[in-house]
């Protein structure tokens, strides 16, 4: 488990042009078109940034990124033109796109430093957010505002980022994802998208008569009585972004009984998130916590929802738990919680929810005691191509969804400097419970890195004659493994090989990992049993940081 903290040492200067509304290159049909139940609930009224960010190309010298995402956007536009419309409200706070051609906010940008300089702050929480996505005064809002705002911001090293903030009444990520894709492919010079959009509104739309037949947890309408909230603490917010990798994940797997075996990345970083953060916020062991788990529904539905349709069609059914029973029970209680939640979710559970929109006046989600997580890894963010290859970076810039909840972490593919792939997730907590929260998550690996070495295997590798192998060259100078271990899934494996060390001595080379502390204590041991003469080679640090690699002759 890695914590990345971006830096904001760096300053730098982003010149930007006047915000240009960009509109269809043809003329689109002027309609009015509804929003589904789903998509117009009030818990996706607002609207949510995404970067990309892309390295330069050698083979794209002298093509301008700008021109080419503009040029390509207008005609997009032509395909998705309800983006180019505006929303309005009607009777019962149901929303509706006039589709008025009038065009989305693009802003063209020129930042005055490389890619390498930001390279830290490249990943959430952007310090430079507001530079790469400029908030145009009065354009944030619901109604009556353009319904996308592109930032293109080109630096000096060649590379650009490609910033977008999207309606999410219009477009959850599958939709997002089309439309992005979309976009790469007249960028490099379709004629029209591979997957055509797809409106019709009308299949989420409540049923006559509404009838709420399923049990929603997320909607339960809480009073907020405690004091000491995340709420209260709007002004001392700290925002930390969390990166797992395979290491984390078995570790994690490591922790639950056998029948969650097959258990998925998500659930198991998402029980871990919920734990540490429920204990990091200090709540009463009497109140209830909820973990919802935002769910693709369209494969649930029969027939499923058509190809291309691009709009939301996402659930997010509430696990509940009192604070106690989450924090006290094992790591297994969690996940189990998850996936029963995650399995709950059906069409009718969906068209359930649209029923309740039209019934209860489309209320918030619950947000006391609420975390909500969202799984990007499966949409391919990164492959995102205008031209310039995948982007280093894509995903959101920023947990949460804004001043109106602060519980909200997305789960993104990502690349560390180690070149390791896993899950980077940004979190929102008050600056305290962020401490508690890093210590939380190292309290687990750690503890669960002591049960890994209950255990010890040895392989004796001495009496096969590996450094006989000759290609022509003569003995092998060392033939052996490359390290102890048997990879991140179990580190107590150690093997015996033959070794000649520098004094021309030959005898039995075995490498041994442990925790730092341990190695320390390990040494001390060999020391006293050999009267302080022995000799080890200097520390080679894992891919685990609390971790260290020796071996010993």
């Amino acid at each position: 488990m890695t914590s990345l903290s971006s830096s904001p040492s760096l300053v730098f200067t982003v010149q930007r042009r006047q915000p240009e509304l960009v509109a269809p290159a043809t003329p689109t049909p002027h309609e009015v078109k509804l929003l589904s139940d789903i998509d117009d609930q009030e818990g996706l009224r607002f609207q949510i940034p995404f970067f990309h960010i892309y390295q330069h190309k050698p083979s794209m010298e002298g093509k301008d990124p700008v021109r080419v995402i503009r040029d390509a956007l207008s005609r997009t536009l032509v395909f998705y033109y309800p983006f180019a419309g505006r929303i309005k409200e009607g009777h019962g706070r149901k929303l509706m796109v006039d589709c008025t051609g009038e065009g989305v906010l693009f802003i063209e940008a020129d930042a005055d430093v490389t890619l390498d300089q930001l390279r830290g702050s490249l990943q959430p929480p952007f310090p430079c957010s507001q530079e790469l996505l400029y908030n145009v005064p009065g354009c944030d809002g619901i109604v009556n505002c353009p319904l996308l705002l592109i930032q293109v911001t080109r630096f000096k090293c060649g590379g650009f980022v490609f910033a977008i903030r999207v309606n999410h009444t219009m477009v959850d990520a599958t939709g997002l994802v089309q439309f992005v894709s979309a976009l790469t492919e007249m960028a490099q010079g379709a004629h029209q998208p591979s997957i055509l959009p797809v409106w019709q509104r009308e299949l989420l739309l409540a049923r006559d008569p509404p009838q709420i037949t399923c049990n929603h947890r997320e909607y339960e309408q809480v009073p907020n009585t405690k004091e000491g909230t995340i709420i209260s603490y709007e002004n001392d917010m700290v925002q930390r972004s969390f990166f797992f990798g395979p290491t984390e994940i078995a570790f994690l797997r490591r922790l639950v009984p056998r029948h969650l075996g097959q258990c998925t990345r998500f659930e198991l970083i998402t029980a871990c998130l919920w734990r540490c953060r429920t204990k990091a916020l200090q709540l009463a062991p009497e109140d209830d916590v909820r973990m919802m788990c935002i769910v693709n529904a369209r494969a649930r539905f029969n027939p499923i929802i058509p190809l291309g349709y691009y709009g939301n069609v996402f659930v997010y059914p509430a696990a509940v738990a009192s604070v106690g029973k989450l924090c006290e029970n094992p790591f297994g209680y969690a996940v189990e919680l998850i996936k029963k939640v995650k399995a709950e979710v059906t069409e009718e559970y969906v068209r359930s929810v649209a029923d309740l929109m039209v019934i209860k006046g489309r209320p918030l989600f619950t947000t006391v005691g609420s975390c909500i997580v969202s799984n990007l890894t499966r949409f391919g963010l990164r492959e995102a191509d205008f031209g310039w290859g995948k982007a280093l970076y894509a995903g959101v810039s920023q947990g949460g969804v804004g001043p109106a909840f602060h519980g909200v972490s997305f789960f993104m593919d990502y690349e560390n400097e180690k070149g390791e792939e896993g899950v980077l997730f940004p979190i929102y907590l008050p600056s305290k419970a962020m401490e508690r929260f890093e210590k939380e998550l190292g309290d687990l690996f750690s503890g669960d890195l002591k049960s890994t070495f209950r255990s010890c295997i040895v392989s004796n590798l001495t009496r096969f004659g590996l450094r006989e192998a000759d290609f022509g060259w003569g003995k092998a100078l060392y033939a052996g493994v490359s390290q102890g271990g048997a990879g991140p899934a179990f580190h107590g494996a150690t093997y015996f090989m033959d070794y000649e060390n520098e004094k021309g001595e030959e005898g039995v080379l075995f490498p041994i990992y442990l925790p730092s502390n341990a190695m320390e204590r390990f040494e001390k041991e060999l020391g006293d049993l050999l009267g302080g003469d022995f000799n080890n080679n200097q520390p080679t640090k894992s891919d685990e940081t609390p971790m260290f690699m020796r071996s010993t002759l």
